[in-house]
């Protein structure tokens, strides 16, 4: 069947739309090129943007003709604002960019691990909206979080972990009271890994797996360009995989045994105490980070802890690889960022020796913006999912 008029309009609309976000203001002749349509409809689609205050003209290109097509059109960035925070255990972050995403304000408090849960939440809540006025945004339109901790795939809630602060769920469930915003929260992992296939190390690939390497340690599963979540929101929970040289086996109640215990940051830095390293952690650097980057400067001494470091990853890397079969592994997190090339080039030549299946090894490029990144992604896809949708010239959708 085919569409109705005003469906068809729709569709256009929209297609013109993603192609002004993605490849930046456009002529009218270029978006008939890019779109297929006639020049008429293109004119018309113009017009109704225009009227939607979605889109205004930017420029002229240096064409001497008059008309239409000389003018540059792009989408009026300011019509809405967005937020985006990475909420870690002792701090969160905050940005607020435009519906483009250009960074307008951001701002990091640090949250003691001994602050009570609603005044922990006052100071994060509270960084937000100050963030928010110094940006100029009198009304945001959707916040991504980003956080520690599994999301209820059915209700999109944080749900309850052990070991994590109560007042990381608090703080959701506040910023929808306080906020008339779009308000996600998305597990920190699963974020990063949006983040790199957007724009780092996993740029055009469908399918990879993003391991992060911080405190603790955990997988994003991206495979035909989605994100997979599990039944639960469990997917990924790869501090829990039984893996060789342990002690002991994981249980229900705790990963001890698992691989959590060849490569979360205890593990590396007791690792890097046996190679005999010697650490210059940075400010609030995550010792293990300091390790490794310890061993890259030591070069040829600090080879032999690379190389079991290389083997610990590649062991579960190798697990990943034998059920997922992703074709790229990413490695993030304090740890991967501290490795870099280096570290991935090991983990990829361990990794072979383990597995028949094809699997590149790359560094997180974007390293501890990736969170936040991927956090702010999320609110710019719901925005303009919401305003570049039939009817977004309402008033009441203006933010």
């Amino acid at each position: 069947m085919a569409a109705s008029p005003s469906t068809a309009r729709a569709i256009n609309d929209r297609l013109a739309l993603r192609l002004l976000q993605q490849e930046g203001p456009l002529t009218a002749g270029q978006l008939k090129t890019m779109t297929g349509l006639s020049r008429p409809s293109v004119a018309d689609l113009v017009e109704r943007l225009q009227g939607s205050g979605l889109v205004h003209v930017v420029g002229e290109t240096g064409d001497r003709r008059r008309g239409p097509n000389a003018r540059v059109y792009g989408i009026v960035a300011d019509r809405a604002h967005l937020a985006a925070l990475d909420v870690r255990t002792h701090s969160v972050s905050v940005v607020v960019s435009d519906l483009l995403g250009a960074t307008l304000a951001e701002a990091s408090q640090p949250i003691d691990g001994d602050t009570p849960t609603e005044p922990a939440v006052e100071r994060a809540a509270a960084l937000l909206e100050r963030t928010a006025r110094e940006a100029g945004a009198v009304r945001l339109h959707s916040v991504g979080i980003g956080a520690p901790g599994l999301v209820d795939p059915v209700s999109g809630e944080l749900r309850e972990t052990s070991g994590l602060p109560a007042w990381h769920r608090r703080l959701v469930a506040a910023l929808h009271e306080r906020l008339p915003a779009t308000v996600l929260v998305e597990n920190e992992t699963n974020l990063a890994a949006l983040a790199e296939q957007r724009l780092g190390a996993a740029r055009g690939q469908d399918t990879f797996v993003l391991l992060w390497l911080g405190h603790g340690v955990g997988a994003a599963v991206m495979l035909d360009g989605r994100l997979r979540r599990g039944a639960s929101g469990g997917a990924g929970e790869i501090g829990f995989l039984p893996v060789p040289g342990t002690s002991q086996l994981p249980s229900a109640l705790a990963c001890d045994g698992g691989f959590h215990t060849l490569a979360g940051s205890a593990a590396v830095c007791e690792l890097g105490e046996r190679h005999g390293l010697t650490p210059d952690p940075r400010p609030e650097e995550l010792p293990a980070a300091a390790y490794v980057r310890a061993a890259l400067a030591a070069e040829r001494k600090g080879e032999p802890f690379l190389v079991a470091l290389a083997e610990r990853l590649a062991i579960g890397a190798a697990a990943v690889s034998a059920v997922i079969d992703p074709g790229r592994v990413v490695l993030a997190g304090e740890v991967g960022h501290a490795g870099g090339p280096a570290l991935a080039a090991r983990v990829e030549e361990r990794l072979a020796a383990m597995t028949p299946l094809r699997t590149e090894v790359r560094a997180g490029t974007l390293g501890g913006a990736a969170v936040l990144r991927g956090a702010l992604l999320t609110a710019r896809d719901a925005a303009q999912d919401a305003l570049f949708a039939p009817g977004a010239g309402d008033p009441v959708t203006a933010h």
